[in-house]
């Protein structure tokens, strides 16, 4: 098999990519019970072995009696793992039916673009990202997790936060690490959406139109 290349992608490729991972999973229930099962695949937890038996010191004297055979006791068997919980997705729903509705997201993800020219998908894409960032801007409140600027030089020392900073290229040895900033992250201080009615359903992205 070849060697993968791991040259790293530019952001606005990861972007692309990871919107499309993202709405696969809430789209696409086989894949992400794929996805959910890899996640929950974890090796089983070994048994513990049996108590050693401590030796007993004997003074001088008649050799002592054997002593009684015991009964074997029980072997104690762990506790079978209870099943993963059910991701809450009430609240992706309610955000990816914001995205629908503000820059019709679930509609460009969908259409098969490859008949189309590079204008059309460019004047298209213009248009989902402004309706996506309106409806972001205006439920969330995010900020980078690097206050440094891309491209800076930065330092990792020992107890970094790995869910902050993923490290890429060439990884090896142990902290410190020092490296270019190829990209800042995002990190969501607030989220705020709109109470659901009674009787809702989530699950509905967007409501079929018809025209009378």
């Amino acid at each position: 098999m070849a060697d993968l290349d791991d040259t790293p992608l530019p952001w606005s490729t990861r972007l692309w990519f990871a919107f499309v991972c993202f709405f696969r999973v809430l789209l696409d229930p086989q894949f992400a019970a794929r996805a959910w099962r890899a996640r929950a695949a974890l090796p089983p937890a070994e048994a513990a072995g049996p108590p050693a038996q401590l030796d007993r010191a004997r003074e001088g004297g008649a050799p002592p009696l054997p002593e009684p055979e015991r009964a074997a006791e029980p072997e104690e068997k762990a506790p079978a793992a209870a099943p993963p919980a059910a991701p809450a997705v009430g609240s992706a729903l309610q955000l990816l039916s914001l995205l629908q509705r503000e820059g019709r997201l679930v509609d460009f993800l969908e259409q098969d673009i490859a008949s189309f020219s590079d204008a059309d998908i460019g004047a298209a894409a213009r248009m989902v990202h402004e309706g996506c960032r309106k409806a972001l801007l205006g439920h969330a409140k995010l900020a980078p997790v690097r206050r440094e600027e891309e491209g800076a030089k930065v330092t990792l020392e020992a107890g970094y936060n790995p869910a902050e900073v993923k490290l890429i290229g060439n990884v090896s040895g142990s902290a410190p690490y020092r490296g270019v900033l190829r990209h800042r992250g995002w990190r969501a201080d607030e989220l705020s959406l709109p109470t659901p009615i009674a009787g809702h359903d989530a699950s509905i992205i967007a409501p079929a139109e018809v025209e009378l």
